[in-house]
């Protein structure tokens, strides 16, 4: 049978919602307010002991925050940053970092579970329903907002309870602390370490080729050598960043070619040691003529005269290189007599 050929009676169910045809009936409003369910209030707001105990707890929590970042900038400056201890399940971690990723999430921790409890204890519980309106707020609905912040100000007990506020704004005040500490690592601070190096009276001179300590017989007139400190060690953890301060050059002039008279009374029998460490950019000076007595920074081509002080003859450095006073010892090998007196490497004097 066709379509067509089907009675009128015999169609889908009208839209009235016919009951012997299966029909839905249609609600006049299809999404009608159920309302809002009985207000029950809490034990707080009927027990003003429960009021005083949610308080206390409140303000307890703000107050371990204030602790736990008090402990944060404790454990970051007192425990060594290489310090490692065992901690089971977790093994072997760096206590400095454990004890900062502790002290920092209880602080944080605590100022959040703090303001949730004080929310869900103190605060109006009192469910308010609104009708949606349009993004653009009106003048009145503006005006409700801020009556309706006013009222919340108000129900908080933030004016009413200052053992709550001020632990509060405490909390928050001493966490940006822990930021602010940790600002330190932007760069390690320098103190004294660029101006000191590993150098000091008695250290033997340690040739860096054989690894053995020099004799003045050792060295020939026109020769360069290199050598660092002795206990100074390759391979160890602190090798690369002591070298970089301590490497140092020696020659041989003969003493009568010596024009500066520091040099002269620094030097061993025309053995003179200077840092190897260019004052341009810190690049290794290799490059050494025999004739003038000049050494050559390969980088930017600095020139400095071992014969008169290391002074600066071209290039852009801008400042000698320093002199390490040597001497020798009972025992026939050659040693320094003290430290660099000014601090190597490039533009020192700039950074301060």
């Amino acid at each position: 049978m066709s379509s067509q050929e089907i009675p009128e009676d015999k169609h889908l169910p009208s839209e009235q919602g016919d009951a012997h045809h299966g029909g839905v009936a249609v609600a006049d409003d299809p999404f009608a307010d159920p309302g809002l369910p009985v207000h029950k209030p809490r034990i707080q707001d009927i027990d003003d002991r429960a009021a005083k105990r949610s308080e206390r707890t409140v303000a307890m929590l703000f107050t371990v925050s204030m602790l736990a970042t008090i402990a944060f900038i404790a454990a970051y400056v007192i425990i060594p940053v290489d310090k490692i201890v065992y901690l089971f399940p977790l093994g072997k971690v760096s206590a400095l970092n454990f004890a900062l990723g502790m002290t920092l999430g209880i602080a944080l921790f605590c100022i959040g579970a703090g303001a949730v409890h004080w929310a869900r204890t103190l605060m109006s519980d009192v469910e308010v329903a609104d009708d949606r309106h349009p993004i653009a707020a009106p003048a009145d609905v503006k005006a409700k907002v801020m009556s309706d912040f006013a009222a919340g100000a108000d129900e908080s007990a933030i004016g009413r309870r200052p053992l709550i506020r001020n632990t509060l704004l405490g909390a928050l005040a001493m966490v940006p602390l822990s930021g602010l500490v940790l600002l330190r690592d932007l760069g390690p601070l320098p103190e004294e370490k660029l101006r000191k190096t590993v150098w000091a009276k008695g250290k033997l001179l340690i040739n860096q080729n054989t690894g053995e300590p020099l004799r003045p017989e050792d060295v020939q007139v026109g020769s360069l050598t290199f050598v660092q400190p002795e206990g100074l060690e390759e391979g160890t953890h602190e090798f690369q960043t002591e070298i970089a301060k301590a490497a140092v050059m020696i020659v041989r002039i003969q003493p009568d070619d010596i024009k500066d008279k520091r040099e002269l009374e620094w030097s061993h029998d025309g053995i003179v040691a200077y840092s190897k460490i260019c004052t341009h950019v810190g690049c290794p000076i290799s490059l050494y003529e025999q004739q003038t007595h000049h050494v050559l920074c390969p980088c930017h081509q600095s020139t400095f005269d071992l014969s008169d002080g290391a002074r600066v003859i071209f290039g852009p450095a801008g400042h000698a290189l320093p002199q390490l006073r040597i001497g020798v010892n009972g025992e026939g090998f050659l040693e320094a007599l003290g430290d660099f007196e000014e601090p190597v490497g490039p533009a020192f004097w700039e950074r301060g």
